[in-house]
């Protein structure tokens, strides 16, 4: 079983990724709502990818016996005063969620948690592709937020053709 002390602080991190699926859908609708179909099908699946980050630590938990709590979350914003804002909430969520995910790396070396730390590897690998793709889609949306039309092909262009990652964790319920 993981260490008492990281277990309550992945708790605390599968509250965290729901509250950025959450976050993620309301910037998906609020692109849907600006007919900018490619942008909001790119945050719908950011959501979902959000979501199934927090069912990895629901499923590592069961695997490892460990209690699992899902905690409420807040509201997410959901007014934006233009496309750009979207984003740049975004890439200050991925940041946040970065430091979240180094923050139990830490606990888990202090609590010579081994299994643990080998479990959030992928998660590491992951916010720093997360970081970089919304660094690089801030700068594009920022750049061309008076030509919608070119924000839409660089994420038609960009987005997609992932194939799924095999050394993920697995997703509790998938």
């Amino acid at each position: 079983m993981p260490a008492q002390r990281f277990i309550e602080a992945l708790n605390a991190q599968i509250g965290n990724e729901l509250a950025a699926h959450n976050q993620y859908l309301a910037c998906a609708v609020h692109y849907d709502a600006e007919t900018m179909p490619r942008m909001a099908a790119f945050f719908y699946g950011q959501a979902l990818e959000e979501r199934d980050h927090a069912m990895m630590m629901v499923q590592y938990l069961l695997d490892t016996d460990a209690p699992v709590t899902i905690p409420g979350v807040e509201s997410p914003q959901s007014l934006f005063p233009d496309v750009v804002a979207p984003v740049a909430l975004a890439l200050e969520q991925e940041k946040r969620v970065t430091e979240q995910i180094n923050g139990l790396l830490r606990i888990a070396r202090e609590e010579f948690d081994f299994a643990s730390e080998q479990f959030l590897q992928w998660f590491i690998k992951e916010q720093v592709e997360e970081v970089a793709t919304m660094t690089d889609l801030l700068a594009v949306v920022t750049r061309n937020q008076d030509d919608v039309e070119d924000i839409e092909e660089y994420v038609a262009r960009e987005a997609g053709g992932e194939s799924a990652d095999p050394t993920a964790p697995r997703v509790a319920g998938a």
